[in-house]
C-alpha cells in the first residue's frame, strides 16, 4: 500500500503583529485554499516559465474567439444589424488584433500609430473606425483617401477634414463624437461635441453647410467599467432623439450609432464592496438594455418602413481581460515595520499597470502551507509606488514561488513602462494547446536601437584612454 508522505509544517520565527480593531485576524480569517492552479489555458506554469522566462504573460486564443463570439451573439440576437469593432487601445498586440479581425471585428483606432497598425495587419480602410481627438492631417489624409469612417472630435479636426476632403476632392461620410449627460455616470465631456451647450448643433450646422462633408453617424462612449446597464439605456435614448432631431430639422440621414464601450470585465476594482462575480452584470444585461432602448425609440422608423441604423459596439476589456494571466515570481521576502509579510515580484506595476486601479486575483501555483495573513505584494522598481497588491491574504511565501495574476489582458500591453526592467515575452495558448511567442522579449539590443550618440561623445565608447596615461577608470576614481 502507497503511503502519503508526511507534510512537512512551516516554521517561521516569532514576531509581534498589531490586529486592528474590527479586523479579520489571523485566527478569525481562513485562507483561500481553493484558489491554487498548477497551470494557465491548460498549460503548466512550470513548463511555461522554464521555457519563456519569468514574468510572462499567457494569452488564450479560444477565451479571446469565445468572448468576441459572445458578445457579438448577445447583441445580433436582440438587433439584427450590430458591427463590433476591436478597440486598439485596449491590446494591440499583432497576434490578438488579427485573431478577433478573423472573427469579422473591424477596427477601432484612436492615432496615427494605431491606424498604421491596423492597415498594416491588413483591415481595409473602409473596415476602420477613427476615433481619438489628436488626428493629424498626414494621417486624415491618408483615412479620407482610404475610406476610413471617421468620427470628430472637435472643431478644428472638422474644419481639418473639411480641407483635406476638399483638397482630394472628395465627398466624405463621417460621424461626430457627442457627449451629454445620463444621470447614471459622470459625463466625459472631455471628448466630442457637447449636446446640452449646443456644440453639437454647431458640427451639425457646419457639416450640413459643406460641400465636401455628409453627416451618416452619431457616437458617443459615456465612461469606462459601467456597472449600471440603464445608462446605456438612456445613452441610447438621447442618441436616437437627436438622431430624429436631425432628420427632421437638417434633412440628415443618420445611418449608425456608436455607443461605444466600457462593459466591465470580472476584475475587481479597488473599492468595490462587492466581489466581481456579484457586482458585475452579464453582458447579456447590457445587451438588454441597449437593445430595447434601441428598438423602442427607433418605432418610427419601422413603421415608416426605413431601414434602422447599425449599431456600432466598441468593447475592447470585456474581450481580451480575462483571456490573459501574467505568471509571476517572487525574488525575496521581508516583514515590513508594522508586522505584516511582503513579497517582491519580478513584475511590477511596469507591466501591471492596471494595479493602480484594480485589486488583481492572485493564485498559488503550489499547495499553499502555513497561516494565511495580510502581506503586500512589490513589483522590482525602485519606486514607492510598485504595489501590485496592497493587501492579500496569503501563506508564507518563499523565493522562487510563482504566482499567476489575472485577468490582466486589457489596457496592460499598451500602457506597460519600459523602466527600469526590460518587457518579457507574451505567448499564445493555441486553440490545439500548443504555445507561441507572439511578442519577444525585450533586451539590450531593442533598448538601445533608437538611441543616437552624436559624434562629440562617441570617444568615450570607443578610447579607454580618458586622458594622457590614465584609464577612464581611473580617472573617474572607480579604482
Amino acid at each position: 500500500m502507497k503511503l502519503d508522505k508526511p507534510k512537512v509544517a512551516v516554521w517561521e520565527p516569532p514576531f509581534i503583529q498589531p490586529h486592528k480593531v474590527g479586523a479579520i485576524n489571523k485566527f478569525g480569517h481562513r485562507g483561500a485554499k481553493e484558489n491554487v492552479s498548477a497551470d494557465v489555458f491548460g498549460v503548466p506554469v512550470d513548463d511555461l516559465v522554464d521555457q519563456y522566462g519569468s514574468p510572462l504573460f499567457v494569452t488564450s486564443e479560444s477565451q479571446l474567439r469565445s468572448n468576441v463570439r459572445k458578445i457579438r451573439r448577445v447583441f445580433e440576437r436582440r438587433y439584427n444589424n450590430v458591427v463590433h469593432g476591436w478597440s486598439y487601445k485596449t491590446n494591440y498586440i499583432s497576434a490578438v488584433c488579427r485573431i478577433l479581425h478573423q472573427e469579422g471585428s473591424r477596427a477601432e483606432v484612436v492615432s496615427a500609430f494605431e491606424y498604421e497598425k491596423a492597415r498594416a495587419l491588413g483591415v481595409p480602410g473602409n473596415c476602420i473606425i477613427f476615433n481619438g481627438p489628436n488626428k493629424g492631417k498626414a494621417i486624415l489624409e491618408r483615412a479620407v483617401a482610404d475610406g476610413a469612417y471617421v468620427q470628430v472630435d472637435h472643431m478644428d479636426e472638422l474644419k481639418l477634414i473639411d480641407l483635406v476632403a476638399a483638397q482630394q476632392n472628395r465627398i466624405v461620410k463621417l460621424g461626430i463624437r457627442i457627449n451629454f449627460d445620463t444621470g447614471f455616470t459622470e459625463a466625459w465631456s472631455r471628448f466630442g461635441f457637447n449636446l446640452e451647450s449646443g456644440q453639437a448643433n454647431e458640427a451639425v450646422k457646419y457639416i450640413s453647410q459643406s460641400p465636401h462633408l455628409i453627416l451618416t453617424g452619431i457616437h458617443s462612449h459615456i465612461g469606462t467599467f459601467i456597472l449600471e446597464p440603464r445608462a446605456y439605456a438612456e445613452q441610447v435614448k438621447i442618441m436616437c432623439r437627436l438622431m430624429r432631431d436631425l432628420e427632421g430639422v437638417r434633412n440628415v440621414n443618420i445611418d449608425s450609432l456608436d455607443i461605444g464601450g466600457g462593459f466591465p470585465s470580472r476584475n475587481a476594482l479597488q473599492r468595490m464592496y462587492l466581489p466581481p462575480e456579484q457586482a458585475v452584470p452579464d453582458i447579456n444585461e447590457y445587451a438588454d438594455a441597449v437593445c430595447d432602448a434601441l428598438i423602442e425609440e427607433t418605432r418610427y422608423l419601422q413603421l415608416s418602413g426605413k431601414p434602422l441604423p447599425r449599431l456600432i459596439i466598441e468593447s475592447g476589456r470585456s474581450v481580451v481581460d480575462d483571456a490573459q494571466m501574467l505568471i509571476t515570481s517572487i525574488v525575496g521576502t521581508k516583514r515590513l515595520p508594522d508586522g505584516r509579510r511582503a513579497a517582491i515580484l519580478d513584475a511590477g506595476t511596469n507591466l501591471l499597470f492596471t494595479a493602480y486601479w484594480y485589486n488583481h486575483q492572485v493564485r498559488m501555483t503550489r499547495e499553499p502551507g502555513g497561516v494565511y495573513e495580510d502581506t503586500v505584494l512589490y513589483g522590482p522598481l525602485c519606486m514607492n509606488i510598485d504595489v501590485v497588491r496592497h493587501t492579500i491574504q496569503l501563506p508564507p511565501l518563499f523565493a522562487g514561488d510563482r504566482l499567476v495574476i489575472s485577468p490582466v489582458g486589457a489596457y496592460n500591453n499598451t500602457q506597460w513602462l519600459q523602466f527600469i526592467e526590460y518587457r518579457p515575452n507574451v505567448v499564445l495558448v493555441h486553440e490545439d494547446g500548443n504555445v507561441s511567442v507572439i511578442r519577444r522579449a525585450e533586451d539590450l539590443s531593442v533598448m538601445m536601437a533608437q538611441d543616437e550618440m552624436p559624434l562629440h561623445l562617441t570617444y568615450l565608447a570607443m578610447n579607454e584612454n580618458a586622458g594622457p596615461g590614465r584609464s577612464l577608470a581611473d580617472r573617474a576614481g572607480w579604482r
